[in-house]
């Protein structure tokens, strides 16, 4: 947390925040993980962020058996709430595919469903408040972790990539390298005659270049972009409102000082539970949860820290809309650009 190390500057916390696990060669010629940004940067090109991969693997993982799990258990009985919403998903997707999908192909409809649900698991994770997942790593001896993989461009510009070679391969089996080319180089200028075709072959060419190195760019971009900003965001909050000192600024956990150790916050984080489990299980009503929410955080982390989970929520109300337009978004481009892959001009 923002001032649990001793002698951290802001500028360091946002750093440290900001930095992936990354995994290179040395310019000593050794394997290994870097210690900073500076290693990170020294290693070249072909560093691997290793959180990126890992959170990537462990979503998609959660993906596959999520869905896989309610396939299995799919009948034509009462679904539960959970199975209904899986539908739900799956109903949606299949619809936006059919109304912008003009093509034949049984791969799209799985493979928007994929981008879809992947890339909102994986913009969820930004809801996580910035803290505990890099504590927790940190805890087992990994310095550095930065859980959501889509404010990575590596990882975004990665699938905007696996998009851009669909559009060439799919562009290329359905129309023949004569027609891709054609196509290339017969827009937006169009001439009928050989003199004209030859006039504007060049011309055609470089705009329709421009226009097709802009699809994976802009795919990749746009959703790299809103993240980030979203997760800088998210950081922000967490170093104003985690500055105070003091029994009232911090709770309880002015009394440690710059060391609070790992069981305080468990006993935070499983009174928190508790509270919300009584809830859900109507043991307790909504107007007290959030009494004792509220005298919870106070006690344990005082005004900063309430004042930092009240700023937390209403941040994450709206980046709730923000990550799921963006895979929605992400999504729909990818169909538009294969069915547009999949015509004739």
């Amino acid at each position: 947390m923002a001032g649990s190390s001793e002698n951290v500057t802001t500028s360091e916390y946002i750093s440290h925040h900001l930095q992936n696990l990354t995994f290179g060669q040395h310019p000593d010629g050794s394997w290994g993980l870097a210690h900073g940004a500076q290693e990170a940067a020294a290693m070249g090109f072909w560093a691997i962020h290793v959180d990126t991969v890992f959170w990537s693997l462990v979503l998609g993982a959660i993906f596959y058996g999520l869905f896989r799990a309610v396939a299995k258990k799919a009948n034509s009985g009462v679904p539960s709430r959970f199975q209904a919403a899986i539908e739900a998903i799956v109903e949606f997707v299949d619809t936006s595919v059919r109304e912008a999908f003009h093509g034949t192909s049984k791969f799209i409809a799985p493979l928007a469903l994929t981008l879809f649900v992947w890339i909102f698991l994986m913009n969820f994770m930004d809801l996580i408040p910035v803290d505990w997942l890099p504590w927790v790593a940190a805890q087992a001896g990994v310095e550095y972790q930065k859980v959501v993989p889509t404010t990575d461009v590596n990882a975004t510009m990665g699938m905007a990539l696996t998009v851009f070679l669909m559009i060439i391969y799919f562009s290329i089996k359905i129309k023949g390298v004569g027609g891709f080319i054609a196509e290339l180089t017969g827009q937006p200028f169009a001439a009928k005659g050989p003199v004209g075709r030859a006039v504007f072959f060049l011309p055609n060419l470089l705009l329709e270049l421009v226009a097709l190195l802009a699809k994976p760019v802009s795919l990749g971009l746009r959703l790299f972009g809103n993240l980030y900003a979203g997760e800088l965001i998210f950081i922000l909050i967490a170093v104003v409102f985690t500055a105070g000192a003091g029994l009232v600024a911090s709770g309880l956990a002015s009394m440690f000082g710059n060391h609070v150790p790992a069981w305080f916050f468990i006993v935070a984080v499983v009174a928190v539970c508790l509270t919300l489990w009584l809830n859900l299980t109507d043991k307790l009503d909504t107007k007290k949860t959030l009494y004792f929410l509220a005298a919870e955080m106070l006690l344990f982390g005082g005004l900063a820290f309430l004042g930092g989970q009240l700023m937390h929520f209403g941040w994450a109300v709206f980046h709730l809309l923000v990550i799921t337009l963006q895979a929605f978004i992400f999504m729909m481009l990818t169909i538009v650009y294969l069915s547009q892959a999949h015509e004739h001009h």
